[in-house]
């Protein structure tokens, strides 16, 4: 009887190899902003049972669709997890004018934050119709810039926006076209 593994498969094993290679049973560790601007970080860890958490929201993906909604899940779930252990737990949607308040992120800080968990999902095997592409600015005017994270689907190249920053912690990231992001486009619900 021949043994088959599938892409999940084969990365879930590999991260899980890797993961023992570097301690075995090591909890993953996190580098994320905690301030606005990204001046200040901090380190959080993602105990067994949170990791489980965020691995079975990718547990029955069969599209790209269905993983982009699985991703915008888990970025809340990370932020949830991660903002009780930096202080960010409380932080708003938005920029809410309050810069100084501790645990409040701008948009710089939550596409770098957005960016770390894109690459914990992808090393732990969790994107199987997407790449990370990093970050994009939009520029509207000389104070309207705002950043993003961005995922690629395999196969015919569109590239989504990943944007934590209109929700408040621990909610879903809103994920659109990139194109459409470039524009302005915004959440449905924003009031703005």
């Amino acid at each position: 009887m021949a043994f088959r593994m599938g892409a999940r498969g084969l990365s879930t094993m590999l991260a899980s190899v890797a993961l023992l290679a570097s301690g075995a049973g090591a909890e993953p560790r996190l580098k994320v902003c905690v301030d606005y601007g990204c001046d200040k970080t901090s380190a959080a860890r993602l105990d067994a049972a949170a990791s489980n958490r965020i691995a079975g929201l990718f547990s029955r993906i069969d599209s790209a669709e269905a993983e982009r909604t699985a991703v915008a899940r888990a970025i809340g779930e990370m932020e949830r997890i991660v903002g009780r252990q930096t202080g960010t737990g409380t932080d708003a949607p938005r920029n809410t004018g309050l810069e100084d308040r501790n645990g409040q992120l701008d948009c710089i800080a939550e596409s770098h934050n957005t960016l770390t968990y894109l690459q914990f999902l992808d090393d732990h095997g969790h994107l199987d119709y997407h790449s990370i592409s990093g970050r994009v600015v939009r520029r509207r005017n000389l104070f309207g810039t705002h950043w993003t994270a961005v995922l690629e689907e395999y196969g015919s190249g569109q590239r989504y926006a990943v944007d934590s920053w209109y929700g408040a912690n621990g909610d879903p990231a809103e994920i659109q076209p990139l194109a459409a992001w470039l524009q302005g486009a915004r959440p449905v619900d924003d009031a703005d």
